[in-house]
């Protein structure tokens, strides 16, 4: 279901709030600190009613404007709970055709993720949902997580798009990343790979293909 291979104890690297940044917005805020380990999730076009969407980013700003940084832990808590947490169960419970729970497009996405294992990513755990995708890596030099995902998503829509015979958009634009702050928050996110299937009431089988 994961990949029990974790990620090499002389190069994991955390956010370091001394090192240089980038951040960027669109829908989602995106940091990107080179070196450091990344928690994604990317996920299928149709995984999330667009109903659902704008009243989520609707009350994300209005939250987020009544609640100027820096934040208590207090409402970091909140914020965790009313916005990721929740879209996350959005995606578990299974909207849109949900492709990936067919082996043949699984797969590709599993290859996909596996094949520059070491070369240009170190791949931790990850996992293939229904409609979406986890993954825990971190970058090797000169790769970014910026073009290690646009990878990822352009190979595995071409692929799958050939086999449905269609064309038009697989995968959400924007995907979300989020760099790992501690080896805590590492296992975190690892125990949360692991146990995303059986909370989305899924097979292993189903889930992932490695």
């Amino acid at each position: 279901m994961t990949n029990p291979k974790p990620l090499p104890t002389t190069c994991t690297s955390y956010f370091d709030p001394h090192a240089p940044l980038q951040r960027s917005q669109r829908n989602l805020p995106h940091w990107y600190q080179q070196g450091a380990a990344y928690f994604v999730t990317f996920r299928l076009a149709d995984s999330v009613p667009e109903k659902k969407l704008k009243q989520w980013r609707a009350e994300r700003e209005q939250w987020e404007e009544a609640n100027p940084l820096p934040l208590t832990q207090a409402q970091k808590d909140e914020y965790a709970e009313r916005f990721p947490a929740r879209f996350q169960a959005w995606l578990d419970a299974g909207h849109g055709a949900c492709v990936l729970n067919q082996p043949t497009y699984g797969k590709i996405v599993g290859e996909a993720i596996r094949f520059f294992d070491g070369q240009r990513y170190h791949l931790d755990a990850w996992v293939v949902m229904s409609n979406h995708v986890h993954v825990i890596f971190q970058a090797i030099e000169p790769h970014t997580p910026k073009q290690i995902l646009h990878s990822w998503k352009s190979y595995t829509a071409n692929a799958i798009n050939q086999h449905l015979g269609r064309t038009g958009s697989l995968w959400q634009k924007e995907s979300y990343d989020h760099i790992i702050r501690s080896p805590a928050e590492l296992h975190h996110y690892r125990q949360y790979i692991a146990e995303n299937p059986a909370k989305a009431h899924i097979t292993a089988t189903d889930a992932s293909f490695h």
